[in-house]
């Protein structure tokens, strides 16, 4: 069964910064000290677009100490990515679809 794409998600990833963010936690664990020297972002806009990214479910957080670590949820973007894989399926035999003209 097709099922749509989220467009929250998909508007929460449309953001580059969000975007960067997404991929650096997909290789590691980090702490907003860290996603702020690794994107050059202001920490207080950082906080902010991590608030989005948790809020859409695609990161979760860990305290440590007086820290945050953030980390993905590998299963939302599994999830993303099995909706588009299922709207590419469909759209290869879309062309055999043709409705007819009123």
């Amino acid at each position: 069964m097709l099922t749509s794409v989220d467009p929250d998600v998909i508007r929460v990833l449309g953001d580059p910064l969000r975007l960067q963010i997404v991929t650096l936690l997909a290789r590691e664990t980090l702490c907003t000290t860290h996603l702020v020297e690794e994107t050059g972002a202001k920490q207080t806009n950082l906080s902010n677009h991590m608030k989005v990214l948790r809020e859409a479910g695609i990161v979760e957080t860990e305290p440590c100490g007086r820290f945050t670590y953030y980390k993905l949820k590998p299963e939302v973007l599994a999830g993303l990515s099995e909706q588009f894989a299922a709207l590419a399926d469909s759209a290869r035999t879309a062309t055999e679809n043709k409705r007819a003209r009123p």
